[in-house]
């Protein structure tokens, strides 16, 4: 492996979650009585979720609150992006380091043992944590800091992911949910 330690985004990187959410999004949305077009929601909610509801339900009332709700129900089978597993374990067999960095809260541990793969990380950052959200590289920093880390890829799929890394003195890889990570990550 041409890196030391590798840094994680979870949904749509690590975690198949966009349809799921897109699902929950959309169900939601039907119990205010509003009707949204599928493709047009999974694209907004891949920029980002106040994005999707300043979109959709600008006008609902607790709708972030009912959305998380619902989502976290959906959630509960969460379904690992191809390669995933396979390219972590590679990771830690190569003596290499993994972590990750989240906008979710503390589900994201829920979700990490659901997949089978929290043993993979040595530290897992999330909303809760305390850190501005990415573009903010101050999470990454924070990383870094704690563990020296000077030779890193970071990898997620929106360019929030990377221009946080770039901030950060890291390399950057955006993927797209439908290539193996094994065949991206090497």
């Amino acid at each position: 492996m041409r890196y030391r330690d590798y840094i994680w985004d979870l949904g749509g990187t690590l975690l198949d979650n966009y349809e799921v959410s897109t699902q929950a999004f959309i169900e939601t949305l039907d119990q205010y009585g509003k009707v949204a077009n599928h493709d047009q929601v999974y694209s907004k909610l891949k920029e980002s979720t106040a994005i999707a509801i300043e979109t959709f339900a600008s006008d609902i009332p607790h709708f972030l609150k009912a959305y998380k709700d619902r989502e976290a129900q959906h959630l509960e089978l969460p379904q690992l992006v191809l390669g995933a597993k396979e390219i972590l374990a590679k990771i830690v067999r190569e003596d290499s380091r993994n972590f990750l960095v989240s906008h979710r809260d503390r589900q994201v541990l829920s979700l990490l043992k659901a997949t089978d793969i929290e043993s993979y990380f040595v530290e897992v950052v999330t909303s809760e944590s305390g850190f501005k959200r990415k573009p903010s590289p101050e999470s990454f920093i924070y990383l870094k800091d704690k563990y020296h880390i000077d030779n890193a890829l970071v990898i997620g799929d929106r360019e929030i992911d990377s221009l946080a890394g770039k901030s950060a003195g890291f390399d950057t890889l955006l993927v797209d949910g439908k290539t193996s990570l094994l065949e991206i990550v090497k």
